[in-house]
């Protein structure tokens, strides 16, 4: 893609997020939001998986044998569950901190992850079979060139999954006034002129030869808590496949 080489990290968001390194892995601090999505996120890229591989969903390592990439890494919080599942995985994360804090946490917990500290550039000329970016790409500098570079790194037959906050006044009241004004996320997380619509992200998505196999909106209910298949008004996740 003519894109894929421009520089897609933020320096400030990777210091941003570099700053919550230390608190990552802790359920009840800073991260504590990306915990609680983190089930919601994996059911979704379980079925997703299960469809595009033909899995009857009862297979305990359904991406054994596959390559993994997971953009935007953090300390692991996905990257880890995608090994369990099979995956030999490498992340890539814009801040130094959090790739630390990811391969201490990996090895205290028996994994082989490979993680990377730069962006989606630095994984030039390598492919992956599963390619996931949960809650990124609203925070790059470049979206299309970061779309790019996700594109760039599927592999022939590949999936790749991203979810993001959709731009809407819900999403605006639920996560920056009320999420980061009450404290619940870290002030300075979100800036909502970032946030993509779907149909601008599917834009890009297609600009970049992919297709979207799959839409669902990501939502929170009082009983359960975040949920999929809800209105896409606050979160989505979508699915896409080359050509």
């Amino acid at each position: 893609m003519a894109n894929a080489n421009k520089a897609t990290i933020d320096p400030r968001e990777a210091e941003h997020f570099g700053r919550l390194a230390a608190d990552w892995w802790n359920p009840k601090g800073s991260s504590a939001m990306l915990h609680r999505l983190n089930p919601a996120r994996l059911g979704y890229i379980r079925r997703a998986v299960d469809a595009h591989w033909g899995d009857d969903g009862t297979a305990f390592a359904p991406l054994a044998g596959r390559t993994a990439l997971d953009v935007g890494c953090g300390a692991g919080l996905l990257a880890e569950p995608l090994a369990r599942l099979g995956a030999r995985v490498t992340g890539v994360d814009a801040a130094p901190e959090n790739i630390g804090a990811a391969r201490a946490h990996a090895a205290a917990s028996g994994l082989a992850v490979e993680y990377v500290a730069g962006g989606i550039e630095d994984l030039a000329g390598r492919r992956f079979d599963l390619v996931t970016s949960m809650e990124v790409i609203e925070h790059v500098a470049e979206p299309a060139a970061f779309v790019g570079g996700l594109a760039d790194a599927l592999a022939p037959g590949g999936l790749l999954i991203l979810s993001t906050p959709n731009r809407t006044p819900l999403s605006r009241l639920a996560m920056i006034t009320i999420g980061e004004g009450l404290g619940v996320i870290p002030r300075g997380t979100h800036d909502w002129d970032q946030f993509l619509r779907p149909e601008e992200l599917e834009a890009l998505l297609a600009h970049a030869g992919l297709t979207v196999v799959n839409r669902t909106g990501l939502g929170f209910s009082p009983a359960r808590g975040f949920v999929t298949g809800t209105g896409e008004a606050l979160n989505y996740l979508l699915t896409a496949v080359r050509g």
